[in-house]
């Protein structure tokens, strides 16, 4: 972006400083164009008066998107020629929150190939504090550094000096925050240069002193880069001059708005009065029959990729963002009504588009931005500009650089509570529509309610889109020694067939050991105590024509039942263990529950939740170096744990004892070990979808609706006491794979069964929902009728009967008397085997899948049939 260009865009016929310097006598003075670039306003904050703000910056003025990144971005450019290009490609760029998170960002941008970071008044679940520093004259003092890897601020590989840190912020005026977050970093990670880059420095000759003296007395090389620089002359007594003329402004403003409102005409759109859009003249314009509707429209956001650099930003980060921004932008414009493909005369695209973003959320929406200037093209004037959480007085004079202000309630719940929130210089102005961009922490009821700040933009606009950025969920770098060994999750398509978003697989990869057994020899070996069932792994069962097009069948006939219990039991899970829980499934059956669960909340919430999948072995516990590594990497007490379906109850208590011992034998504390199932018929949980017995497609599979992952695995002498449990991925089965298909079938019914789940949703968190154990008991009552004397041997219900027809010998099948089609595949499994199916009364089951109790390869069934050859 060139000067003059930046010139054009920020030039004012009236300096918008007037009104301030004319009424307190401050002086503003520096190069020439120190004007067009900065106007003033009045602060409502008992530390300073007066408010320099930036038309370049992108907070309090709307202003080009490309003019605001460009001014970052020339400003890194600077840095880069400054440092050199090898120790421009090793330095660390950090942005103060929350007025320079997207400047910070345009100068990371403008070194190409620096990572970012910027400080947040955002506490985060789960993530590590790096540091933190005060801002003495703010409205909101505490800044937090919570770098995703620890060692970011370090800023050295091994053997190398540690490189230049870069601190960005707005305005440079006194230093003493820049100064304050050096020394406490120097302390942590002494280095020997820093460079500080703002867009104006307005010091006075004692802090340009004071600067110098800092850098000896720390021993480091401090360089400055700015724009601007210039002087703010501020008389006697201006503090306590300030404040009286806002208090008298916002009086004069008051009964402005009490005359309207007895005039009758607090119901306009555009008030002429008052330039402040809030209390009862801003609830009138709630019910206004010309306020522009809100639509919500789906960005695609790049998996992986963070929503701004709390966390840190990374160079891949940055390739990967650039690389969605086109059709992020296309999707925007296709909302608007504009770009090529709508606006062949068929729909007049708006000419002027706000892009507002969302106090620290700068840099996402100023790319949007950018890229929408580009999708809209030039018959469309785009601009920029952000929430804030700054209380300024707003005075609708040209001399004034805040003409209006709307005024709502936070919507992120926020550390340090309630409070209102403001959006400058938008009411009035001309936008034919606005896309306000949030991320999906701030996508609350809050954000929509009445007083919200979707409400408060419907009066100005003619049509307002909300772009919901997934909040990043950051997984800390372990560096300690300890979480060092640990190995990593295995994630696709390396290992299974999910997307590597979808699942990360806490097993280690056993594919080339050869761990088949035919059913009967496992049976055998497993009633004679010779061998545990996970130390070995069943013949993958391979469907016939018949049982697939049934599975096929059975998927379009309950999709929508099943997303209607995933849709239930992900609410219940958010309200519960929210705001941002990380799912932990137990493979494989809680695996594509524990898919579509993260599927739901990303396209309801816009809500990017981790998820894995972990091993549990009934008798042998649960992998105690995967909880480790959940631990090193999250809040154990976030973690919620996922299965498919409760049967009688035994995972539930195996998980709880698990747990019990990790925590004994000294492991990390902290974890529920509560699990969440689609369907508990069992009555053995109280976080569930349903607990009706019904059938769940992907019980009627194994690998092959699982991403093509095995049974785990943990046999002595494959899984040390470091390494993860154990499973196979059977690349050779892809043809018959049908992971995707089930996972795309139930996620297309969740918008037609939204409605229905907030009913249901809403009724489970208010009911009575403890376990019942009602399945425990009929399974000890079937297994001493039928002379079974083993719970074990007893496999209550549809998704435990399937595994029994699929994976042991079974010995015959109870079916609950009228059923129905969820029985369908039981019954033709059972015919292909040769298992008969008894029909009972009173089973709280569907059905019951019991295992032959004496098994031998020369046992007979029931029926007099060799087992063996059923």
């Amino acid at each position: 972006m060139s000067e003059r260009a930046t010139r054009e865009e920020t030039v004012n016929v009236v300096w918008s400083g007037n009104w301030v310097a004319e009424r307190l006598g401050v002086a503003l003075e520096g190069d020439g164009e120190l004007r067009e670039l900065l106007g003033l306003a009045l602060r409502r904050n008992p530390k300073r008066a007066h408010l320099l703000v930036s038309n370049v910056l992108g907070k309090h003025v709307p202003q080009r998107p490309s003019v605001v990144y460009g001014a970052g971005y020339g400003l890194g450019e600077r840095v880069r020629e400054l440092l050199g290009e090898r120790e421009a490609r090793r330095a660390v760029v950090l942005g103060y929150a929350e007025t320079a998170t997207g400047l910070g960002h345009a100068v990371a941008d403008g070194l190409r190939d620096a990572p970012y970071l910027h400080s947040t008044r955002r506490p985060v679940a789960g993530a590590g504090q790096a540091g933190g520093f005060e801002e003495s004259h703010s409205h909101a003092t505490s800044h937090l550094l919570l770098p995703e890897d620890g060692e970011l601020l370090a800023g050295g590989g091994p053997g190398e000096d540690a490189s230049t840190l870069v601190l960005v912020d707005d305005e440079f005026s006194t230093g003493n925050t820049v100064l304050n977050t050096i020394r406490a970093l120097h302390a942590l990670h002494p280095r020997e240069r820093y460079v500080i880059v703002a867009l104006v420095d307005m010091r006075s000759a004692d802090d340009r002193d004071r600067l110098t003296a800092f850098a000896a007395e720390i021993g480091a090389r401090v360089d400055l880069v700015t724009r601007n620089t210039g002087t703010v002359t501020l008389p006697d007594g201006v503090l306590e001059r300030g404040q009286a003329l806002v208090a008298a402004q916002e009086a004069e403003q008051a009964e402005q708005a009490a005359q309207a409102e007895r005039l009758g005409r607090a119901e306009r759109a555009e008030p002429t009065g008052p330039a402040e859009q809030s209390g009862q003249s801003g609830r009138a314009h709630e019910t206004d029959e010309h306020a522009a509707p809100v639509t919500r429209v789906a960005l695609d956001w790049p998996a992986g990729v963070p929503d701004g650099g709390r966390h840190g930003f990374t160079p891949a980060h940055r390739e990967a963002l650039e690389a969605a921004l086109p059709a992020m932008a296309d999707r925007i414009a296709a909302a608007l009504g504009g770009g090529a493909r709508q606006s062949r005369g068929r729909v007049q695209s708006p000419r002027r588009v706000l892009v507002l973003g969302f106090e620290e959320l700068m840099y996402a929406p100023l790319r949007l931005g950018t890229a929408l200037e580009a999708a809209l093209g030039p018959d469309a004037e785009v601009r920029y500009s952000t929430t804030t959480r700054s209380p300024v007085l707003a005075v609708d004079d040209p001399g004034y650089a805040i003409r209006t202000r709307l005024v709502f309630p936070a919507h992120d719940d926020p550390a340090d509570g309630p409070g209102d929130r403001y959006a400058y210089n938008v009411a009035g102005a001309g936008f034919d529509a606005v896309v306000a961009v949030v991320d999906s922490t701030a996508d609350t009821p809050e954000l929509h309610a009445p007083e919200g700040l979707l409400a408060r933009l419907a009066p100005h606009t003619g049509q307002v889109l909300l772009a919901v950025v997934p909040s990043y969920t950051p997984t800390p770098v372990p560096h300690s020694q300890e979480s060092a060994v640990l190995p990593e999750p295995l994630r696709g398509p390396d290992f299974s067939s999910y997307a590597p978003e979808d699942v990360g697989w806490l097993l280690q990869d056993l594919s080339d050991t050869e761990l088949e057994a035919p059913t009967e020899e496992r049976e055998e070996a497993i009633q004679s105590g010779g061998a545990h069932y996970a130390e070995s792994l069943p013949v993958e069962y391979q469907p016939s024509a018949a049982y697939q097009a049934l599975f096929t069948a059975a998927l379009e006939t309950s999709a929508a039942r099943i997303a209607r219990a995933v849709g239930t039991v992900t609410e219940t899970v958010l309200a519960e263990r929210g705001p941002r829980p990380v799912l932990v499934s137990l493979a494989r059956a809680g695996t594509p529950v524990g898919v579509l669960m993260r599927r739901w909340a990303r396209h309801r919430h816009s809500l990017d939740l981790p998820h894995y999948a972990i091993s549990i072995v009934r008798g042998r516990g649960i992998d105690a170096t995967a909880l480790r590594w959940l631990a090193a990497h999250h809040d154990p007490a976030d973690v919620v744990f996922v299965d498919g379906w409760t049967g009688k109850g035994a995972i539930t208590r195996e998980l709880a004892a698990a747990i019990e011992e990790f925590e004994a034998a000294g492991g990390p504390a902290g974890f529920d070990p509560e699990i969440s199932v689609l369907a508990d018929p069992g009555g053995c949980v109280r976080t569930y979808g349903t607990r009706e017995d019904f059938l769940i497609p992907s019980a009627c599979l194994n690998s092959t609706v699982s991403g093509l992952i095995s049974r785990t695995v943990l046999r002595a002498d494959l899984v040390g006491p470091d390494d993860f449990h154990g499973g196979k991925f059977y690349r050779e089965l892809a043809d018959s794979d049908v992971s995707g298909l089930f996972l795309d079938t139930v996620a297309a019914r969740f918008d037609e069964v939204a409605g229905q789940v907030a009913d249901e949703a809403k009724e489970l968190l208010a009911a009575d929902r403890a376990p019942t154990w009602e399945g425990w008991a009929a399974v000890e009552r079937i297994s001493e009728e039928y002379g079974i004397h083993d719970v074990n041997l007893v496999k209550p219900g549809v998704g435990e009967t399937t595994r029994v027809l699929l994976r042991r010998v079974p010995w015959k099948i109870l079916a609950k008397r009228g059923a129905g089609a969820d029985l369908t595949h039981i019954r033709l499994l059972a015919e292909q085997r040769g298992v008969p199916v008894e029909e009972v009364d009173d089973l709280p089951y569907s059905c019951v899948g019991l295992i032959h109790p004496r098994f031998t390869r020369g046992a007979t069934g029931a029926d007099g049939k060799a087992v063996q050859g059923a």
